[in-house]
C-alpha cells in the first residue's frame, strides 16, 4: 500500500474516532466510550456533587478536545514513518505550523483548565454564572445539588446535553459549560418544532421542539432547551412558570396521552353518579393527595362482548387524571388498538370495569 493511501486511510479513521469520542453517538455511550465513564473516578459521582462533577467534566473535555490535533501529528508519524515527521527540521512548512498550532492550543488550554481548578473551582465559568444567582456560588451549588439528588426532578438527554428542571432551576448541560436560571426569572418561549419521519432510536416519526429560556436576570443570557414531544407534558408539569406559544405549534402527543384525553372524553359523556344527600365531603385522591377525589365506578355497560365487568362497592376515593392513567396502565401496551374495549381491575378493590363504569362524581 503506498504512503499517500496509507496517509488517507489513517487521516479518515482518527478524525472519525476522535468525532465520536468528542460527540459520542448512541453506540460509543453504550460501549462506555465517554469522557464521563473513562475519567469516572475523578470525576466523582454526578448525583451526590453535580455541580462539581460538570466543572470537571468541562475541564477535562477542554483538555481532551485540545490533545485531538497534536494526537493526529503524532499517530501519523508513527503510521506513516516515510513522511519523516519526527525530523520536524526537514518537514514541510504546512506541517511545521500545524505542529506549532497544535502545541499553542494543547498549552493554552492546559493553562485555561488549570486556572479554572485553582482557588477550589472559584475561577470556573460555571462558578461564575452561579455568582449572579445568589450572595455565593457555592451556596447556590449547595441547592442545585440538593435539589438534582430528588427523584421529582425532570431530566432529559444524555450528561453532555441533557435539560433537568428542579424545583428551582432550569439547567442545560452543554460540551463545555452548563445554562441555568432560577424557574422564579424565566420566561419560556416555543419557538419551533422539527418532525422526522424516522428516529433512529425508535424507527418511528418523532417530534423535536425547541424552547427558548429568557432570564429577568441580566446577567443571565437565554438559553434554548431540545426535547422530545412526548415529554412536553412532563416538562410543564415540573415549570412553575407556563410556556408560551405564540407561533401555535401543533404539539404530538404519545400513544398514551391520546388515550388519556380519550378516555377523559369518553367519562364525560357517562352518566353522572350522584352523592348521597347525607354524604360526607370527599376526601383527597389517595393517588396523588392534591385533586379531590371524583370519580365513582358503578356498572352500567350491558354490552356482552365486554365480559365479566362487576359492581364496585368502593367509596370515591380517586380523581379522573389517577384513574385514567391506572386503567392505561393495566393495558397490553404492545396492543393499543384494543385499549378503549377492555377491562382493567379497581385499584383498590380489583372488582374489574370498563372505560363505560367511570362516573363523575356530583351531588
Amino acid at each position: 500500500m503506498s504512503n499517500t493511501s496509507t496517509e488517507f486511510i489513517f487521516t479518515l479513521g482518527y478524525w472519525l474516532v476522535a468525532l465520536c469520542l468528542a460527540v459520542p453517538p448512541q453506540e460509543f455511550q453504550s460501549a462506555g466510550l465517554t469522557i464521563q465513564n473513562l475519567l469516572s473516578h475523578w470525576l466523582g459521582s454526578e448525583e451526590l456533587h453535580f455541580v462539581y462533577y460538570h466543572m470537571k467534566r468541562t475541564t477535562a473535555t477542554v483538555v481532551f478536545h485540545s490533545l485531538i490535533p497534536i494526537g493526529y501529528y503524532i499517530g501519523l508519524a508513527i503510521a506513516v514513518p516515510d513522511l519523516d515527521l519526527w525530523n520536524i527540521s526537514q518537514v514541510r512548512l504546512l506541517w511545521k505550523v500545524y505542529l506549532i498550532c497544535s502545541v499553542i492550543f494543547c498549552i493554552v488550554s492546559c493553562s485555561l483548565a488549570f486556572y479554572w481548578s485553582r482557588k477550589k473551582w472559584n475561577n470556573h465559568p460555571i462558578a461564575i454564572k452561579l455568582g449572579y444567582l445568589g450572595d455565593a456560588w457555592r451556596a447556590v451549588a449547595s441547592s442545585v445539588n440538593i435539589e438534582f439528588r430528588r427523584i421529582d426532578k425532570f431530566a432529559s438527554g444524555p450528561i453532555g446535553r441533557r435539560v433537568i428542571v428542579t424545583d428551582s432551576w432550569v439547567i442545560k448541560t452543554t460540551t463545555y459549560s452548563i445554562d441555568i436560571a432560577h424557574q422564579g426569572d424565566v420566561h419560556l418561549t416555543l419557538e419551533e418544532s422539527q418532525t422526522h419521519d424516522i428516529h433512529y432510536e425508535s424507527n418511528t416519526t418523532v417530534q423535536f421542539l425547541n424552547i427558548r429560556v429568557d432570564s429577568v436576570n441580566p446577567h443571565t443570557k437565554s438559553f434554548k432547551v431540545r426535547l422530545n414531544s412526548i415529554e412536553y407534558n412532563d416538562l410543564k408539569d415540573k415549570l412553575s412558570a407556563p410556556i408560551r406559544n405564540v407561533r401555535n405549534i401543533l404539539i404530538h402527543q404519545s400513544l398514551t396521552d391520546k388515550f388519556l384525553e380519550t378516555f377523559r372524553d369518553q367519562v364525560q359523556l357517562n352518566p353522572v353518579y350522584h352523592l348521597p344527600s347525607n354524604a360526607v365531603d370527599l376526601d383527597p385522591c389517595i393517588g396523588c393527595m392534591q385533586s379531590t377525589a371524583n370519580i365513582k365506578l358503578q356498572k352500567l355497560c350491558d354490552n356482552p362482548d365486554r365480559g365479566d365487568c362487576v359492581q364496585c362497592y368502593c367509596r370515591p376515593m380517586w380523581c379522573l387524571e389517577c384513574m385514567s392513567k391506572w386503567f392505561a396502565s393495566r393495558q397490553n401496551q404492545n396492543e393499543p388498538q384494543t385499549w378503549l374495549s377492555s377491562k382493567s381491575p379497581c385499584p383498590t378493590c380489583r372488582a374489574k370495569f370498563c372505560i363505560l363504569d367511570v362516573c363523575r362524581v356530583q351531588r
